[in-house]
């Protein structure tokens, strides 16, 4: 009797535990797109991680493409691939927050093996961008190109609403844009050197300055005093 028992419990977990590994390796088949923060407007880091080749080639190369909301994003170097990016023109000049224009932008980043990456690794490429601000709820799709020795994968599929993210073939890596922060840590930055600014300008913080010239003053007259007492005693 404990024998069966042993035996029912054990196949049990094997049994969970294979379905964990076949999910696991389900999830783990994708290019996938990890963001830092997700918050609109943002600045953040966006990891794409690749655990996989082409159906047992070694990956070469691999190019992300940049969704429309997009300008530019920054490719944080990576010793075993070389980077290069593609530009293209707008259509129409884009005026930046800060007043500049731009007339092209990024279009995609490509990072390219040394090395081919074998099939059996893994390897991630990150990039730095700001977030646009948008509504929260937008989701970011980043088609991204897998070239490898033998063959590619374009992960570009984009699930219908609503839809699980496996329920394409190779689906686009992507993120979802959440509600915008008031005063982020590069806003919070401008407060407190304005709010620093603003204290030694008034009059509280300025007493101990006028204090510390009254004292050199005072120092300065006694320093002579005792010189001329010294004079005339000579």
């Amino acid at each position: 009797m404990r024998i069966s028992r042993t035996l029912k419990t054990t196949l049990a977990l094997g049994a969970t535990s294979g379905l964990m590994l076949l999910g696991l390796g389900s999830a783990s088949a994708h290019v996938s797109a990890t963001p830092t923060e997700t918050a609109a407007g943002a600045y953040t880091l966006v990891t794409f991680a690749t655990g996989h080749g082409c159906d047992g080639s070694p990956t070469t190369s691999m190019t992300i493409t940049l969704p429309k909301e997009l300008n530019d994003a920054t490719p944080t170097v990576n010793p075993n691939w070389t980077i290069s990016k593609a530009t293209e023109k707008l259509d129409t000049p884009l005026t930046l927050p800060n007043g500049s224009k731009v007339s092209e932008r990024t279009a995609s980043i490509t990072y390219t093996a040394k090395t081919p990456l074998p099939d059996h690794q893994r390897d991630t490429f990150t990039l730095s961008l700001q977030l646009p601000d948008v509504a929260a709820g937008t989701t970011l799709h980043f088609p991204t190109l897998q070239k490898c020795e033998t063959g590619q994968t374009d992960w570009k599929e984009i699930p219908a609403a609503g839809a699980d993210h496996d329920s394409v073939d190779a689906p686009a890596p992507s993120l979802t844009i959440t509600a915008a922060v008031a005063g982020d840590a590069h806003g919070a930055h401008g407060a407190d050197a304005t709010s620093e600014t603003a204290e030694t300008s008034d009059g509280g913080t300025t007493w101990p300055a006028w204090l510390g010239l009254c004292a050199g003053l005072a120092g300065l007259v006694l320093g002579g005093l005792a010189f001329l007492r010294t004079s005339r005693k000579a």
